[in-house]
């Protein structure tokens, strides 16, 4: 799929807070500027926040809860983690059962949500993004976009 620009990256990210449910995890996956805080931002801003989501780089976990969203969601920057083992001191399966979790750069925690939304954004020619999707089978039945055989 091809994001042309920021505004894309928001919509596309605005339409997937359609489809989640708690116990969701969404990871984001590209290099720096690729747009994975965009896709996060466009989620969460509909799911009702107001203003603009912070990127959770420095705080690695940034929680949002009921008033703030229509439900409970972590968004989570991994890029400072050095160690997979550090990931467990974050308590994110703890609240896998009632929130939402998207996490960039989920690279620094291999194998550690088998059963995500694994998006990956590249840049295109022409300044855009084109984002792959590997949609894992509790998604397939909300997914809204074309599945192409891999």
């Amino acid at each position: 799929m091809e994001l042309p620009d920021e505004a894309a990256s928001a919509a596309f990210g605005a339409r997937l807070a359609g489809l989640v449910q708690p116990g969701d995890v969404i990871t984001l996956t590209g290099t720096l500027g690729a747009g994975k805080t965009s896709i996060a931002r466009g989620l969460l801003a509909a799911l009702g926040l107001e203003g603009e989501a912070p990127s959770p780089s420095f705080a690695i976990v940034q929680p949002y809860e009921p008033p703030e969203t229509r439900m409970p969601v972590l968004h989570v920057d991994l890029y400072r983690i050095e160690e997979p083992q550090e990931i467990a001191e974050l308590g994110l399966d703890e609240a896998l059962a009632d929130s939402v979790l998207i996490v960039e750069w989920p690279d620094r925690a291999p194998g550690a949500w088998p059963h995500a939304l694994a998006l990956t954004l590249d840049f295109a020619p022409g300044g855009g993004r084109r984002l792959t999707a590997q949609v894992p089978a509790a998604w397939k039945a909300r997914w809204p976009f074309p599945l192409y055989p891999t």
